[in-house]
């Protein structure tokens, strides 16, 4: 089975996911982003300052990474029914946000001591993130 992905859609995903993260976890939801991971502005301004090149680099190939399986998934799901549309790929992001995001980050209100407020802010975001996605993979296609 061959499953043709759109690397273009892949980066474009990628890049409004990563717009999106500036927006949520900056004008949006920052501040109480910010009370619930216990970060004061100080505590920002000092991260800035050693520079986070390295983290944005990496949660950019993670964003890759992430939509390159979205797609391929909602790609196989297309082959095995025969049919593809908005709907159907939504549907898809959101039982992999349930299955794999939302499920594997309650570990950090259950054992890491973390806020269901903070829980909340980063699975909204996932949840946002990957419907954002799966319209960009089904329409370009």
């Amino acid at each position: 089975m061959e499953i043709a992905v759109n690397y273009f859609a892949i980066v474009v995903a990628t890049v409004i996911n990563t717009v999106l993260g500036f927006i949520w976890y900056g004008p949006l939801l920052g501040k109480p982003w910010m009370k619930e991971m216990g970060f004061t502005e100080e505590h920002m301004r000092r991260a800035q300052e050693k520079g986070m090149t390295q983290n944005y680099i990496l949660m950019i190939i993670g964003a890759l990474l992430l939509n390159y399986v979205l797609a391929y998934w909602i790609l196989v799901g297309e082959q095995a029914f025969g049919t593809l549309d908005v709907q159907m790929a939504m549907v898809a992001a959101f039982w992999a946000w349930l299955g794999f995001i939302a499920t594997t980050m309650l570990g950090q209100v259950l054992w890491d001591g973390k806020s269901w407020k903070l829980y909340a802010i980063n699975i909204g975001y996932y949840l946002v993130s990957l419907e954002i996605a799966a319209i960009i993979i089904t329409l370009w296609r």
